[in-house]
């Protein structure tokens, strides 16, 4: 077990891609937990998806804030593409520890829009290392993904692995980031730790993912298309369990130690936050119309076998995502616990409301 040597109290943290899905969650748990605390939030409020989500979870987190008159929370639109507008914002707050979520998501948008994942995903990181070098951090956590493990065929999938084979320019970019990282832990100093996320869900996730794209289409009266004719596994992560780990994370900066060589050896670390339990396609899919009709989403008599489809693997996806979690067990005690049913229920319970209210 580490032992935490960044206190979160008292510290100005800039969270990136604050109104989106796990930003936003980790924006909400910050202001719950630590007192005080001042939480920048970064966006560009782009629409990849429908802004109205956003919108509703920035909503939350300025109900949330106001519960707490000791901490600050303050929202800023805007590119991390903007470099002058990033280095101002360091300038500014001085930030502690940086919390890197905004991205261009999506693995199939990447083969169809590749400008936006260049522009977000390389340039913007850029940026943010950049302004961590001429404003110096205490931590950087960043978001990697499972799919830097692209082809890989050995599961669990394990950090040490080789990641040299990506199937899409998402997972390349993401793979660029940590690259990226460590160069810049080598070289200034910074500590930073990437985090690989697998397949996140939940109440107010992102409607790109397969499990909201299934509840639209589902209630519509749609069918859906199950891929690789129902044979993919996907180790689903409830979004409360993400934040958990990000959050143990952001308090345990790697050490900063100077090598033989009298250069520093890179403050770098890179975790898998994942189930650790690959679900099947088709499990899932049963589970979640199960909960949808005990939401009120879908009617009791709702004919589900009559809206599937199976059909062929898409470009750019993988069969199976699997997270080794040992380190994270190792150096927090932490692993992801929320059951499939119990995090789609709660989905469920959110989409009826959200709705259908």
């Amino acid at each position: 077990m580490l032992t935490p040597n960044i206190d979160l109290k008292n510290k100005t943290i800039l969270v990136t891609g604050a109104a989106g899905f796990i930003g936003a969650n980790l924006v909400l748990e910050l202001l719950r937990t630590v007192e005080p605390v001042t939480v920048i939030g970064l966006d560009n409020m782009n629409d990849y998806y429908d802004v109205s989500i956003k919108e509703y979870r920035l909503t939350e987190i300025v109900q949330e804030a106001a519960k707490h008159s000791a901490s600050k929370w303050e929202f800023v639109k805007g590119s991390l593409a903007d470099k002058a507008l990033v280095d101002g914002l360091f300038q500014k707050y001085g930030f502690a520890v940086v919390v890197n979520l905004a991205a261009q998501a999506g693995v199939r948008y990447s083969i169809t829009n590749p400008d936006v994942y260049i522009e977000s995903n390389i340039i913007g990181f850029y940026n943010i290392l950049e302004a961590c070098r001429n404003y110096p951090v205490e931590h950087l956590v960043y978001a990697s993904s499972s799919s830097v493990y692209g082809s890989n065929k050995k599961v669990p999938y394990a950090t040490e692995d080789k990641v040299d084979n990506p199937v899409s320019l998402y997972a390349a970019t993401k793979k660029s980031n940590e690259l990226f990282a460590h160069a810049y832990s080598k070289l200034y100093n910074i500590p930073s730790t990437g985090l690989r996320f697998f397949t996140v869900y939940g109440p107010a996730g992102r409607p790109d993912m397969a499990y909201f794209g299934f509840t639209n289409k589902l209630r519509e009266g749609k069918t859906i298309q199950i891929f690789n004719f129902g044979n993919c596994q996907r180790d689903f992560t409830y979004v409360d369990d993400i934040v958990t780990g990000v959050k143990h994370v952001m308090c345990n900066a790697p050490e900063k130690k100077i090598g033989e060589d009298g250069l520093p050896i890179p403050p770098y670390r890179v975790y898998n936050i994942g189930n650790n339990s690959p679900e099947n396609l088709l499990d899932f899919v049963d589970i979640l119309q199960q909960e949808l009709i005990a939401a009120g989403v879908l009617p009791v008599d709702y004919d589900f076998e009559a809206h599937k489809e199976l059909v062929p693997m898409q470009p750019g996806d993988v069969p199976v995502t699997f997270a080794d979690t040992s380190d994270l067990e190792r150096d927090f005690g932490f692993k992801p616990s929320t059951s499939l049913r119990e995090g789609l229920r709660r989905f469920a319970k959110w989409y009826k409301e959200f709705y259908m209210a």
